[in-house]
């Protein structure tokens, strides 16, 4: 930096502050000192950066399923904040498992991040370490118990649109497959089910429910499980796209057709999903959105004292129906 503060003509706290991006900068100053950085061939000491700061320039993005395409467009809108403030993300899969969730969260203070940015497996996931530390987390899909930022989608209301959507096609025994109980998101999609169902018939069927781990093959057996019962069901809403993969091979084992044998409705826009034999139903989240807005909270609380922070925000985003051939009786 000595250097190429003596190449530029400036002080170097001009050069620390003009490469850091600070507005309070002159323009003229900062294209010198840009200038002598490159013809130098200049590089930031990144070690020596995070020691002096006691974190790094990395945002840790730890997800659920880094299958689920909800996820991945999730991390880009995430990963285009950072990149436009100068951090870098780390993807982190915890795979629904709670002991990965929790050696992530350990990895991500060991390794100094500035914030970290989580879709937590149960609503009492961990955090503690971080708080204590002053590390920003933002919540996304799924929310904490602790007091923190949250940007989450209305599922209650989408499952009840899709549900209402199906009966209004004329589906009498529409069955629920939704996530694992522990999951925040599975426990809404199955009450705005519910919702539905009540508003829709003064005796909801019973039985036709069941409980998966967002997973196409615990959902394919979930279905089975549903179609060989006594009354089984002639439409199927199920709680996330993966899942719906394995309700839809279970369907092709039988030779049911979505939209003319059951109805289908799923949440989650996948890229897939219009491309099947009957194009699919889902409930569409603003993902990539999420991702953004997840970022912007994050920005706000780096690098503010503890006794300076903002109250926890929660930002709750809408659902859309986009309806298909899958859920249109006949």
């Amino acid at each position: 930096m000595k250097d190429v503060a003596a190449a530029a003509g400036v002080s170097v706290a001009t050069v620390s502050r003009a490469l850091n991006n600070q507005a309070t900068v002159d323009a003229d100053l900062a294209d010198r000192v840009r200038v002598a950085a490159a013809e130098l061939g200049y590089r930031r000491n990144g070690v020596a950066r995070s020691l002096r700061l006691q974190r790094t320039d990395v945002w840790a993005l730890i997800i659920s399923d880094i299958a689920n395409p909800f996820f991945t467009a999730v991390a880009r809108g995430l990963e285009d904040v950072a990149q436009e403030q100068g951090y870098s993300v780390v993807l982190c899969n915890s795979d629904e498992d709670p002991a990965k969730e929790a050696r992530y969260l350990d990895v991500a203070v060991r390794e100094q991040v500035s914030g970290v940015v989580l879709s937590p497996n149960e609503v009492s996931s961990d955090i503690s370490h971080l708080q204590r530390l002053g590390v920003p987390v933002v919540a996304i899909d799924r929310p904490l118990r602790e007091p923190v930022d949250s940007v989450l989608v209305r599922s209650a209301a989408g499952a009840e649109e899709a549900t209402a959507h199906l009966l209004e096609q004329g589906w009498r025994r529409p069955a629920c497959i939704t996530g694992p109980e522990s999951a925040g998101t599975a426990v809404q999609r199955l009450t705005g089910y519910r919702r539905a169902m009540a508003a829709h018939s003064s005796r909801p069927p019973k039985n036709l429910v069941r409980y998966a781990d967002y997973r196409a093959d615990r959902a394919g057996e979930a279905a089975a499980d549903l179609l060989d019962g006594r009354y089984p069901p002639d439409a199927f809403f199920v709680a996330n796209s993966e899942m719906a993969l394995g309700v839809l091979e279970e369907l092709r084992h039988r030779q049911l057709l979505p939209g003319r044998d059951v109805g289908l409705v799923a949440f989650d826009d996948a890229p897939w999903t219009p491309f099947t034999e009957r194009p699919l139903t889902v409930v569409a989240q603003p993902a990539y959105e999420m991702g953004v807005l997840a970022g912007r909270l994050l920005l706000d609380r780096i690098g503010v004292p503890l006794d300076a922070q903002p109250p926890a925000r929660t930002r709750r985003l809408r659902t859309e129906l986009v309806v298909r051939g899958s859920s249109l009786r006949g």
